[in-house]
C-alpha cells in the first residue's frame, strides 16, 4: 500500500497535540483535588493517590516506550496510547468512588506514558537532523506550556463545570486524533525491517527486567511523593521504598547491561552526548515542574490568591515560551547549541535570583513578569537538549534515546517537586526559630508593635485581656507569614545555584553540525 505524502510539520502538529494532552494530565488534576475529595467523602490526604497512581504508572511505562516501539511498531504503539488513554480519561470522569478513580488513574497513566516519547521519536525521524530544532521547538511548546496552563486550566473547568470534565475533555481529542494518526503516521522502512528481523528471532519478553523495573521506579515514585507527608526517613514505609528502589534499580541495570535485547538500552549512557543530555533533562524537569508548583502555591498561601488567579501568574510565561520558540529552533541550525543552554540556564537562574527578592508588597506583574523571563530561559534549554541528545546516535536507537530522556525529565520534575516542598517546610520552620528569637518581651520594637494593635483592636470592643490575646495572635500570625515568605525566597536562590552548578555539564557533548551538514551516525 502506498503511503501517502504529506509535510512532516503536519505530523509535527498532530504527535504534539497528542503529548500536550498527556502531560497536561499531570498538572491540570492539581488544583481539582478539594473537590474530588469532597465530592467522594476522602480526605485529603487520600486524594493526593489520584496524582501518585498515575505518576507511579507513567514513570514506569515511560522507558519501556521504545521497547514496545520497536516490537510492535511505533505507529501502532502510539495510537494504542491514544486510545488507552482517552479511555481510562472517560472512566476516570464516570469514576464514582476514590479507588475507582484511583485505578483508573494508574491505567490512564500507563497507556499515556507512551505518548512523551513516541512524538518525540516520530519527529527524530520525520525530520532531518538540520531541520530538528523547528521541529523540536513545536513539541518542547507542549511539553513546557502545559505545566504552566494546566492550573489555570483545571481552576477554569472545576469552578465553572465540575472536576469531572478535567477527564472527560480528553475523550473527544483522543477520538479526532487516531483517525489522523492512522492517516499520517508511518513507521520508517528501517524500522519496519527491524521489527521484521527481531520477530524472525523468536523475541522473548524479558520478564525479569520489567519486574525489576518496576520495582525500582514504582518505588522510587511512591517515596517522592509521600516522603515530605510521611516525614521521610522517620517512616517505615519510606525507609522500605528507599531499599526498594535502590535494590530494585541497581539490579535492574545490571541485569539489563548483561541481555542481548534490552527493554532499556543502558549502553547509551556511554556516549557522552546522551549522557550529559539526560543529566540536564532532568534538571530541566526538575526545574519546570518544581518551580510550576512552588510559584503558585506561593501565592494562594501567603498572598490570597484563588487557584484560578494564581495560575494566571504562570499562564503569561506559557504564552511568551509559544511566541519565542520559534526563534529559538531558528537558532539551533545557526548557533552551536551548547552556547544556547548555557545561556538559558544563566536565565533562568538570573529569573530565579529575581523571584528571590519577592516581599510581602509584590504585585501580580512583577509575579508574572519574573516568570515570564524564567520560561524565556527554558525556551533556550528544551531544543537544543533535544537536538545534543540525537547527534552521533543511530537511528535505530531513536525510541530508546526518546523514552530514556522523557523519564530522565519526569523523575527530575518528581525530585523537584519532593526537595521543593520539604526544603521549603524546614525552611521555613528554622526560619521562625530565628524570627522568634528577636522577639523579647524587654524589645521597644517588639511592646511598641503590640500596643498599637492592642489599641487598633480596642476599638472595636472587647476586654482588655480579650484585645491583648487577638494582638498577640495577630503578631504570631506575622511572623509566621514572614518565616514562610523567607522560606520562599530561600528557596529559590537554592534553585539558581543548582541550575549555575549544572552548566559545566554542557561542555561534555560534542557541537551538533550546523547549516543542514550531515551528522555522524556512529555503528
Amino acid at each position: 500500500m502506498t503511503k501517502k505524502v504529506v509535510s512532516p510539520w503536519i505530523v509535527a502538529m498532530v504527535v504534539a497535540l497528542a503529548a500536550f494532552m498527556e502531560i497536561l494530565d499531570v498538572s491540570i488534576a492539581n488544583v481539582a483535588l478539594q473537590h474530588i475529595a469532597g465530592d467522594m467523602s476522602a480526605s485529603q490526604e487520600q486524594s493526593t493517590w489520584i496524582l501518585t497512581s498515575y505518576l507511579v504508572t507513567n514513570a514506569i511505562i515511560l522507558p519501556l516506550a521504545g521497547w514496545f516501539s520497536s516490537v510492535i511498531g511505533r505507529k501502532r504503539f502510539f495510537i494504542t496510547c491514544i486510545i488507552g488513554f482517552s479511555a481510562c480519561s472517560l472512566f476516570c470522569g464516570l469514576s464514582v468512588s476514590l479507588p475507582m478513580l484511583i485505578f483508573f488513574r494508574a491505567l490512564q497513566g500507563l497507556t499515556g506514558g507512551g505518548l512523551q516519547p513516541s512524538s518525540q521519536a516520530i519527529l527524530a525521524d520525520a525530520f532531518p537532523p538540520e531541520k530538528r530544532g523547528m521541529a523540536f521547538a513545536l513539541y518542547g511548546m507542549s511539553v513546557v506550556f502545559a505545566p504552566a496552563i494546566g492550573p489555570t486550566l483545571g481552576g477554569w473547568i472545576t469552578d465553572n463545570m465540575s472536576w469531572q470534565w478535567i477527564f472527560l475533555i480528553n475523550v473527544p481529542v483522543g477520538m479526532a486524533l487516531v483517525p489522523v494518526v492512522m492517516w499520517l503516521v508511518h513507521d520508517t522502512d528501517e524500522a519496519v525491517q527491524r521489527r521484521q528481523e527481531l520477530r524472525k528471532t523468536k523475541l522473548s519478553i524479558d520478564y525479569t527486567g520489567f519486574a525489576l523495573l518496576a520495582i525500582g521506579l514504582g518505588s522510587l515514585q511512591v517515596m517522592l511523593d509521600k516522603g515530605q507527608q510521611e516525614d521521610w526517613f522517620s517512616s517505615p514505609m519510606i525507609l522500605s521504598l528507599t531499599v526498594f528502589a535502590t535494590l530494585g534499580l541497581i539490579a535492574f541495570v545490571l541485569w539489563e547491561l548483561g541481555q542481548d535485547n534490552p527493554i532499556v538500552d543502558i549502553r547509551l549512557f556511554k556516549r557522552s552526548n546522551f549522557a550529559a543530555c539526560n543529566a540536564m533533562n532532568f534538571m530541566l524537569g526538575f526545574m519546570v515542574f518544581g518551580t510550576t508548583a512552588l510559584l503558585p502555591q506561593m501565592v494562594q498561601t501567603l498572598f490570597g490568591y484563588t487557584a484560578t488567579d494564581a495560575g494566571l501568574v504562570l499562564s503569561p510565561g506559557g504564552f511568551a515560551l509559544i511566541l519565542f520558540m520559534p526563534i529559538v529552533g531558528k537558532l539551533v541550525g545557526k548557533v552551536d547549541a551548547r552556547y544556547l543552554v548555557v545561556f538559558g540556564l544563566c536565565v533562568d537562574a538570573f529569573a530565579l535570583y529575581l523571584m528571590g527578592h519577592f516581599a510581602t508588597v509584590t504585585d501580580y506583574e512583577t509575579f508574572a513578569g519574573y516568570r515570564i523571563i524564567q520560561t524565556l530561559g527554558m525556551g533556550f534549554l528544551f531544543i537544543p537538549l533535544m537536538s545534543l541528545l540525537y547527534v552521533d546516535l543511530p537511528n535505530e536507537k531513536n525510541d530508546q534515546a526518546a523514552s530514556i530522556s522523557s523519564l530522565a525529565r519526569s523523575l527530575g520534575g518528581s525530585v523537584g517537586i519532593s526537595l521543593i516542598m520539604t526544603m521549603l517546610s524546614r525552611d521555613t520552620q528554622s526560619r521562625r526559630s530565628q524570627l522568634v528569637e528577636h522577639i523579647r518581651l524587654d524589645s521597644s520594637i517588639y511592646q511598641h508593635s503590640l500596643d498599637h494593635l492592642t489599641s487598633m483592636l480596642g476599638r472595636h470592643g472587647g476586654s482588655a485581656e480579650q484585645v491583648t490575646h487577638k494582638a498577640q495572635a495577630m503578631m504570631a500570625q506575622t511572623v509566621d507569614a514572614q518565616a514562610s515568605l523567607l522560606g520562599y525566597v530561600d528557596v529559590h536562590y537554592i534553585f539558581a545555584t543548582l541550575i549555575l552548578l549544572t552548566a559545566p555539564l554542557v561542555f561534555l557533548t560534542k557541537r551538533q553540525p550546523l547549516g543542514g551538514a550531515p551528522v555522524h551516525m556512529a555503528e
